[in-house]
């Protein structure tokens, strides 16, 4: 039998004495969710601090598109100053001393609208993106994803604008298009019916020589008026009072000839109060749509949002391919004169709730709780 190794007397004699432990610093909660935010690329954190990496000798905001540092390299900043007073310069990619890059983009495209508004003709987008300091194709790009539209676009929708106002204070056709920005009454005539809905000279005149037919009715959603003319129906609108909602179509076309719908006409009323309870029965309606290209998109995407869905305005942006757009998309849906048959009611908040509706909130909650039950019960 094997003999066993005797013990030492004193057993702790063995045992090598341990290293000292140093004691562990406290995480700071505040950091921990800084460097989580920089590991994310978090572009909502920018602004609210920056950091450093002592390896490179550069500070970075946090969405900095460079590769991740190590953690035991980086600290953090309370400001650009405190950075470059610890010793370190700015990062050449994210440009951590200037404004973010969305900020950066949208105050390029400002200026641009202004430039395109103080001009007498339409600069082109080559001179545009000079003036603002960035290249050609990367202005174009960033401009319509804010705007909506092309440079030329908004450049055609101002000059409509200013024709629209020309007119309306009784300038001749003629000194109505070198106001606006026409260089020729050619060009002018070429793109005033799209821009106007009627021609110009009627146009001038309030209307003056278009036929609108009209008719109103009650409904459960109060008053409801239904106004077309020769290429389609021209406005839907909700209220209160049926009177009103007159008065306020003769203000639109003070001088047009309003006539009261005869029994034809009472078929498409029908048709429009039917697509209160069926949305379905609308969609074959014809519609005289006045707006700009970028806004005639937007109601043609709302019509093809099915009754009992909902989208908020960045989802309807980003089917225009343009999620950027978000505030164009919003004023499209705020400039819409079709209740119901251009369903801009199907648009909502990010929870959900209902938002701005030109004819009351209210009556928006009920079309979408209508559509709501009416989809649950198919």
């Amino acid at each position: 039998m094997p003999t066993l190794p005797e013990l030492p007397n004193d057993p702790a004699a063995s045992i090598e004495p341990l290293e000292p432990i140093e004691p562990i610093e406290p995480i700071d909660s505040t950091d921990l969710a800084r460097w989580r935010a920089v590991q994310q690329r978090d572009q909502a954190a920018d602004g609210q601090f920056w950091y450093s990496v002592k390896t490179t000798g550069v500070y970075c905001r946090p969405s900095c598109g460079a590769r991740t540092p190590l953690r035991k390299n980086v600290a953090f900043h309370a400001s650009c100053a405190a950075a470059e007073a610890a010793g370190f310069r700015p990062c050449q990619r994210c440009r951590p001393d200037l404004p973010p890059l969305a900020q950066r983009q949208a105050e390029a495209v400002a200026q641009a609208c202004r430039l395109i508004e103080a001009a007498e003709t339409a600069p082109d987008t080559a001179a545009l993106a000079e003036a603002v300091g960035l290249s050609r194709y990367h202005f174009h790009r960033i401009f319509k994803a804010h705007t909506g539209v092309t440079p030329k676009a908004y450049a055609d929708a101002h000059r409509g604008q200013r024709l629209r106002a020309q007119l309306g204070q009784g300038s001749s056709v003629t000194e109505a298009l070198y106001e606006a920005g026409f260089n020729s009454s050619g060009r002018f005539y070429a793109h005033s019916d799209a821009q106007l809905g009627m021609k110009p000279t009627a146009y001038r005149r309030g209307g003056s020589g278009e036929r609108i037919r009209f008719a109103v009715a009650q409904c459960w959603l109060g008053a409801l008026l239904v106004a077309a003319t020769g290429q389609g129906i021209c406005a839907v609108t909700l209220g209160e009072d049926a009177d009103v909602l007159v008065r306020q179509l003769q203000d639109r076309f003070p001088q047009a000839d309003l006539a009261p719908g005869d029994a034809d006409f009472e078929r498409t009323l029908a048709q429009v109060l039917a697509a209160l309870e069926d949305p379905r029965q609308g969609a074959a309606l014809p519609l005289d749509v006045r707006g700009t290209a970028f806004q005639q998109r937007v109601w043609q995407a709302l019509r093809s949002i099915p009754p009992g869905v909902t989208l908020t305005y960045s989802e309807l942006a980003a089917r225009q391919g343009q999620p950027a757009a978000v505030r164009a998309v919003a004023n499209a849906c705020a400039n819409n004169e079709i209740a119901v048959l251009i369903p801009c009611h199907r648009i909502v908040r990010l929870d959900g709730s209902p938002s701005g509706y030109r004819w009351g909130i209210q009556r928006k909650a009920a079309l979408l709780a209508r559509e709501a039950a009416n989809r649950e019960g198919a």
